[in-house]
């Protein structure tokens, strides 16, 4: 699997069935030569006024499924309500 076809799949929160977007890159661990965590775009703020948010780092280990269209994640302890229904 190339690192660009990850870039591709929806990343999907099992815990809560929330689309958390796509990956915007990928944290390495050279030593071991092994996928360390992956990282998606943390979104704006406030209507965009303050910035934007810290990106969502998600640690290999919480990926549980890695289908064609999507990677399935188990993210228990992710607070954050932009991916609150409302």
């Amino acid at each position: 699997m190339k690192v660009s076809d990850l870039r591709l799949r929806e990343v999907i929160n099992v815990y809560n069935g929330k689309k958390l977007g796509l990956i915007r890159d990928i944290e390495f661990d050279l030593d071991q030569g092994k996928i360390k965590s992956i990282i998606l775009p943390g979104g704006n703020k406030v209507l965009g006024l303050l910035g934007k948010n810290d990106d969502i780092v998600i640690p290999w280990h919480k990926i549980k499924k890695m289908g064609l269209d999507v990677i399935l994640v188990e993210l228990s302890d992710f607070n954050d309500t932009r991916y609150e229904e409302y």
